[in-house]
């Protein structure tokens, strides 16, 4: 299918260049086609991003299911399904330009408001087993991935302590609110709970 031609070309560009640089020009070119032929499957660079953005989410998503299947335990899925995320996406040189430091890392955004890897972070933070505030927890979960990606720390055990001591306890049940309410209790700038 065309479609999927023109997007493995958008990604062997996003491979040699950060995303945000790759035009519709180059993309007609690396798929061998006409800019006017590009512009029928997708009409624009927006509509462009959003069907590579898509797709790999949705791959990433079946890996991730496959990956976790078994892991009952809420925290061990929170940390192995984050370690290999964040994993994922560094390891493909496409998807990582998406939030390349030296440019302006639209990984972020695109995390951000797409519906597609909103249902499936939702998703995700469902199987978690605590249904409290999915939606603005899910949306909490991807700013940490897209902070990490950027600003990724030292080596994946270090960043697997990290999650493990801040991430798990934020998003897992009773133990988010007891922190919660300790830090706030001391905290004079702090709203009132």
């Amino acid at each position: 299918m065309l479609a999927d031609r023109i997007l493995d070309a958008a990604e062997r560009l996003f491979t040699e260049r950060d995303a945000a640089s790759v035009g519709m020009k180059d993309v007609a070119e690396a798929a061998g086609c006409s800019r006017a032929t590009l512009y029928r499957h997708f009409d624009s660079r927006d509509t462009l991003h959003t069907a590579y953005v898509h797709r790999e989410a949705q791959r990433l998503y079946r890996t991730l299911t496959e990956h976790l299947d078994g892991v009952s335990d809420p925290a061990e899925r929170l940390i192995e399904g984050t370690l290999l995320t964040l994993r994922s996406v560094r390891e493909k040189p496409a998807l990582a330009s998406w939030f390349a430091p030296t440019a302006r890392p639209i990984g972020g955004e695109w995390a951000e408001r797409s519906e597609v890897v909103r249902a499936m972070v939702e998703a995700f933070v469902r199987s978690l087993g605590d249904s409290g505030d999915v939606e603005r927890r899910a949306r909490w979960l991807v700013r940490v991935l897209t902070s990490l990606l950027l600003f990724p720390g030292g080596d994946e055990g270090e960043e697997r302590a990290m999650l493990s001591e801040f991430l798990v306890p934020a998003m897992i049940g009773v133990a988010a609110g007891g922190l919660i309410t300790a830090a706030t209790s001391r905290c004079s700038a702090c709203p009132p709970r």
